[in-house]
């Protein structure tokens, strides 16, 4: 960013932190220069996990590339991820604490930002698991559970017009135990959307959930979880043209 700064904005929740004191994360520049290790990186972000006093926390850096007018007007993915967990926190969908979340701006129109939070103990992204044949999902009961959750979070964000935009199985926390709890995560990119629009998204949605499903869940286990989505019994001729287009989605493409 350089030694020229035009604006800085940070926030922090000490009460997720142990002892109450911000430390590492007392300001931006702080935590967006905190070491730790290399989860995931891309063009535009990457994601460290650190320890403080003992506890584990994401550290997601966003940084601004491109032309000049898109640094400067485009749509902050870092804000936008702070504010759709925020919804997600309004609407009772469980997500891991936000710690700290704050930008800076440059002269120049460089912007930054840092989302920080807390990691969830025991939990692991439902993609790992499927990756390594995870042994919980070979009992009915607790994929049941899994799926339920699932089900009834999406159910709400499409009920209140929000779609994920990228909900894949990565996205989705789980805690490894008898009665597991899954948590959202990772939605820079999610949105309310108008009408006809908003139907289209919301098929993408069920189709990115539904493509490993395919590939590790039975015929039955799928049909219940859309069963759960729909809050419905059996299905209609509207809910059997919804599956079809799930289905087709990617092969579409």
């Amino acid at each position: 960013m350089g030694q020229w700064v035009w604006r800085s904005q940070w926030q922090v929740n000490t009460e997720q932190i142990p002892g109450g004191c911000a430390g590492p994360f007392a300001d931006f520049d702080a935590a967006f220069s905190l070491p730790g290790e290399l989860v995931s990186k891309g063009p535009t972000n990457e994601v460290v996990r650190t320890s403080v006093h003992g506890v584990g926390y994401y550290v997601k850096r966003y940084w601004c590339g491109g032309i000049w007018l898109r640094r400067c007007l485009g749509r902050s993915r870092a804000r936008a991820e702070w504010r759709n967990l925020r919804l997600f926190n309004a609407l009772d969908i469980p997500t891991p604490p936000v710690v700290a979340f704050g930008e800076q701006w440059g002269l120049s129109g460089e912007r930054r930002g840092v989302l920080v939070t807390r990691e969830q103990a025991n939990a692991v992204d439902l993609a790992a698991l499927a990756r390594t044949g995870g042994p919980e999902l070979q009992s009915r009961f607790w994929v049941q559970r899994v799926a339920h959750q699932i089900a009834g979070a999406v159910r709400k964000l499409h009920n209140n017009n929000f779609c994920h935009n990228d909900l894949k199985w990565r996205n989705i926390l789980v805690t490894r135990q008898a009665a597991p709890t899954v948590y959202f995560i990772d939605c820079p990119a999610g949105r309310t959307w108008p009408g006809v629009l908003l139907k289209r998204r919301i098929i993408k949605d069920l189709a990115c959930l539904d493509k490993v499903a395919k590939q590790r869940l039975s015929k039955t286990q799928r049909l219940r979880f859309y069963l759960s989505y729909a809050n419905k019994a059996s299905l209609d001729g509207q809910d059997k043209k919804i599956i079809r287009q799930v289905e087709h989605y990617f092969g579409a493409r």
